[in-house]
């Protein structure tokens, strides 16, 4: 089967270290991919560094940046029949990985497919267990008929690691303007239009984050924010069962491994629960106080930010 054009869009800021562990594989892979590192003004010698390892490269101003609109900007540059999004942190574990990901796309069973991450060498169990919980060892393709086995994880996506097709993009108008999670937004209209997302467990890249207990409190409190105030069918779906789900598992995980740290653990699933619920209702509170519960501060000073002029109609 003929594979059409790839391209790869890498986002980054200040990430030069990451560059070449990122790249490598991806520079392998026989699908001889276009690669684009995005770079919203690094001062660290990210776009020196990609230009020397062979990648294309864009820089949009920091003020411009935006999750959902310099992705839109990206893969409208590189206009390939499939796009591939991931963050430079993000390393796949063989070359092969990028053919395994878009063969969904490619073989016509999902407009959308996503990869597994693995949590990095060393991880413990609060880094580990989310990575566990939401990317399974078996792959999976879903549509909007399965939201009543899968809730709203029917729409899970991650741009660490997904590939897309650029057609299917321009139908529903592409990448928007968000907070965070661009691509569980685009994911929802896609399958609200008959579109399927495929979960390819064996498209592995290494990729977690040792969060602290605040960093966990605002992006949760991100999360609550831009379900309440975006989409209303991502608002209505049940997600608090999934929320409930993950918190038994953790407190598993760390029962039978650490028990020392259980109450540790719970004190985390509280700062995160009161995240989410407090981003639920965080449009009622003035700006000034949900840029201090954000995770994401750039996006408050952007021209995307509420009360800020938004002029980015020559992006979509």
């Amino acid at each position: 089967m003929t594979v059409p054009q790839v391209g790869v869009v890498i986002v980054t800021h200040n990430a030069r270290h990451h560059l070449e562990p990122c790249l490598a594989p991806l520079a392998a892979s026989p699908l001889r991919p276009r690669l684009l590192v995005v770079n919203s003004s690094s001062s660290d010698g990210t776009v020196e560094r990609a230009r020397e390892l062979g990648a294309e490269t864009l820089v949009v101003a920091r003020r411009a940046f935006n999750h959902g609109v310099t992705r839109e900007l990206a893969r409208r540059h590189l206009a390939t029949p499939i796009v591939v999004m991931m963050t430079p942190d993000a390393y796949a574990t063989e070359a092969a990985m990028l053919e395994r990901l878009v063969a969904p796309i490619v073989g016509g069973e999902a407009s959308v497919s996503y990869g597994r991450q693995l949590p990095r060498e060393g991880a413990d169990a609060f880094e580990a267990f989310p990575r566990e919980f939401n990317y399974p060892a078996e792959s999976q393709n879903r549509g909007i008929g399965d939201v009543g086995r899968h809730g709203i994880f029917t729409f899970f996506c991650s741009n660490s690691c997904a590939a897309w097709s650029n057609a299917a993009l321009d139908e529903i108008g592409g990448f928007e303007p968000v907070l965070i999670a661009e691509d569980t937004f685009a994911v929802s209209k896609l399958l609200s239009r008959g579109h399927r997302i495929a979960y390819v467990a064996d498209a592995v890249v290494r990729h977690s984050h040792a969060y602290t207990w605040l960093q966990e409190f605002r992006l949760l409190f991100d999360t609550g924010l831009v379900r309440a105030t975006h989409h209303d069918l991502l608002a209505r779906l049940p997600d608090e069962g999934h929320g409930v789900k993950f918190a038994r598992g953790l407190l598993a995980r760390v029962a039978r491994e650490q028990p020392w740290r259980v109450p540790y653990a719970m004190a985390r699933i509280a700062g995160m629960y009161l995240g989410y619920r407090l981003g639920r209702v965080g449009a009622r509170l003035p700006v000034a106080m949900q840029r201090r519960l954000s995770s994401q501060d750039y996006y408050w000073d952007s021209e995307f930010a509420p009360g800020a002029a938004q002029s980015h109609a020559g992006s979509r």
